[in-house]
């Protein structure tokens, strides 16, 4: 775990379709060459199986002529559904993140050694030595944050956000928002069908209306497309967080993206605090972080107008929890209830002008 990484190897492999074939001796002798020095594969263990979108899996091998285990994991689509079939550019993403832009970045990240792409098929599965086993540590989705600790990881935001340098160099790094918005296939109605669940007790009509989150998602991101545009995590609640000795670290690129800070600050404040602590402490979070982007020589909007965009910018959150089907139910009801309660708080709805 470094915020300073190597390129991982690409081994002309073949991307793996399935757990087991991820797990191969001979599959790991190749892909691993880079690491191993070309000796093979002995033993593979299975360590932790874990599977929402993508599926990860803790393992450690023994390379031929040591009987030392290498603690890794391995990520990719495999023993895929109808439900995440489609997901394999996300996977691609997250591999191109890994090999032309950690590298170049100070963002605290797992060591990435290995990333097998196929980019005619849009599939890739990437490799990481093992933050566990390296005595990291990975935040529960539904892990406590206190104002100190998003401080700390707001502050690994304002790093990703601050390297204006690499996303300039990065043309496939897309404004990832209005697709999202817009290709999905979500209307109205099929959001209000998922909010009509648990998820939307606790918010008032307004906020819990399918159309609402639609056409606000929709006017944010219009509004985030125009933006200054940063480099983007997309994606940044807890259980995309890890901790080190040396500091929290972000993992999980699969939606990187780029556009306006906002997006990015204002779900990861929502998200991961509790909605009491957040109402104490966002503003204070957000002008810590706008000092730091400005001391890191971004052109940051003033005071009142960045807390206007951070009022906006929730309106991403809450449509990523508004739609999410494939996570444990306590995470989807927490994360749209602080989303929900933000947007209420903040009248985002009415700021966007959608109601």
């Amino acid at each position: 775990m470094s915020s300073q990484v190597k390129v991982p190897a690409q081994p002309a492999v073949a991307v793996p379709a399935t757990a087991a074939q991820a797990l191969d001796p001979a599959w790991l002798s190749q892909a691993l060459a880079s690491i191993s020095g070309g000796k093979a594969v002995t033993s593979v263990e299975q360590v932790e199986y874990l599977k929402t979108m993508a599926t990860k899996i803790r393992f450690a091998v023994t390379f031929e002529g040591s009987d030392e285990k290498v603690a890794l994991c391995v990520k990719g689509l495999l023993d895929v559904d109808e439900g995440n079939a489609s997901l394999g550019s996300t996977c691609v993403a997250e591999a191109d993140f890994y090999c032309k832009l950690a590298p170049h970045m100070q963002v605290r990240v797992p060591e990435c050694v290995v990333a097998v792409i196929d980019r005619e098929a849009q599939n890739a599965t990437i490799i990481m030595r093992d933050v566990i086993a390296g005595g990291g540590s990975f935040c529960s989705a539904l892990d406590i944050f206190t104002a100190d600790d998003a401080a700390s990881s707001l502050a690994e935001l304002a790093v990703l956000h601050a390297s204006q340098g690499v996303l300039a160099q990065q043309g496939w790094i897309e404004p990832r928002a209005s697709q999202i918005a817009r290709s999905l296939g979500f209307t109205g109605e099929s959001i209000q069908a998922l909010m009509n669940d648990p998820r939307g007790d606790n918010l008032s009509a307004e906020v819990r209306n399918g159309d609402n989150i639609l056409a606000a998602m929709r006017k944010f991101a219009d509004l985030s497309d125009t933006r200054p545009q940063f480099m983007l995590h997309g994606d940044s609640h807890a259980g995309n967080i890890f901790r080190t000795a040396q500091g929290l670290g972000l993992i999980d690129w699969q939606v990187i993206q780029r556009g306006a800070w906002s997006l990015d600050v204002a779900y990861h404040l929502n998200a991961v605090l509790p909605v009491e602590v957040a109402e104490k402490d966002e503003r204070r979070l957000l002008n810590d972080y706008l000092s730091r982007m400005r001391a890191s020589g971004m052109d940051m909007p003033n005071d009142e107008d960045a807390w206007t965009q951070y009022r906006e910018g929730v309106a991403y959150g809450l449509f990523m929890w508004a739609i999410t089907r494939r996570v444990d139910p306590p995470i989807i009801h927490r994360f749209t209830d602080r989303l929900g309660k933000a947007a209420m708080r903040h009248d985002t709805f009415r700021l966007l002008g959608i109601v």
